[in-house]
């Protein structure tokens, strides 16, 4: 994935969990970047970053819960 688009999806996806959790979006960002599924969605052989960023925000959501 290009990088322009891998972050502006990263941006979007944070942008989405900001207002899930009712945060900031600098606190989504934070949460994103340490979570096990940020480290496969930086993972091109994972196959995250082909899907939608509700799938990407759900699966992120699950992590969260547990």
């Amino acid at each position: 994935m290009r990088d322009q688009v891998f972050w502006r999806k990263t941006g979007r996806i944070a942008t989405l969990l900001a207002d899930r959790l009712d945060i900031d979006t600098e606190r989504a960002l934070d949460i994103f970047y340490n979570s096990h599924t940020y480290a496969l969605f930086a993972n091109p052989d994972s196959g995250l970053q082909l899907q939608s960023d509700d799938y990407i925000l759900a699966d992120l959501l699950r992590e969260l819960d547990t």
